[in-house]
């Protein structure tokens, strides 16, 4: 038996420009780079919150740091006035004396103070290596990403450039198909994902179904121009030179 008229066989073209369409969709929304980027964007969003903490504890204890100096530089301003008056020997005896119990005071608050400033400066340091290395961290993964999203913008292009080329003679092949079996074809490719199949080898390539002698009777019986369907998947049937018939 001859193959289906032309009209007919534009339909397997057109149905292996949708697949590979339909392929490229694919590939294009499960590209690899997509998953490492949501997955690196959790990372980024993670360690942000981290150096968010890091560097306001940061600013605390800079902040701790300052009040702590300026305590220390109010106990010795202190200090060097009392200090003064003590070597001028101005006042009476048991003010001098007074004084000097001051200055003994003020030596041991000036050491509480500079212990608590020394306390404060190291857990400052510490801070301060967690704010660099984690603002480290956050470069090397932002050039991770750039470099990611590099990849996934050429591969898009690539997929992109594909689709354009290989859609071109897809609005053709509709117009020698003809707008009824157009819409047939369209919507059983709605529900099915493949609107017509080659019948090869007295199989359906849609279902991969072979079709069974009552069906192939039916089939020899056909006028070449009539619309066939395959009788399981109920998808456009095209007959070809190796159906089988």
């Amino acid at each position: 038996m001859k193959a289906a008229p032309e009209r007919q066989l534009r339909l397997l073209d057109l149905q292996a420009i949708d697949t590979r369409v339909a392929q490229i969709a694919h590939a294009r929304a499960h590209l690899p780079q997509l998953a490492e980027l949501a997955d690196l964007g959790r990372k980024a969003g993670l360690l942000d919150d981290q150096l968010i903490r890091a560097r306001t504890e940061l600013d605390d204890l800079q902040r701790d740091i300052a009040k702590a100096e300026a305590d220390v530089a109010q106990v010795r301003a202190r200090a060097a006035r009392d200090q003064a008056r003590l070597d001028a020997g101005t006042g009476t005896a048991k003010e001098l004396q007074a004084i000097q119990h001051e200055l003994e005071s003020l030596a041991r608050r000036q050491s509480e103070l500079e212990d608590v400033e020394l306390e404060v400066m190291e857990r400052a340091e510490a801070a301060a290596s967690d704010v660099a290395e984690l603002e480290r961290g956050m470069a090397e993964l932002a050039t991770r990403i750039a470099a990611l999203e590099a990849d996934r913008d050429a591969r898009l292009a690539e997929l992109a450039a594909e689709e354009a080329e290989v859609t071109v003679p897809r609005h053709t092949y509709a117009e020698q198909i003809g707008p009824d079996l157009m819409a047939l074809y369209d919507k059983i490719r709605a529900t099915s994902g493949i609107g017509a199949a080659a019948l090869s080898r007295r199989r359906c390539l849609g279902c991969q179904l072979e079709l069974n002698q009552v069906d192939l009777d039916r089939i020899r019986g056909a006028a070449p121009d009539e619309v066939l369907r395959c009788e399981e998947c109920r998808r456009l049937l095209v007959r070809t030179p190796e159906s089988g018939l």
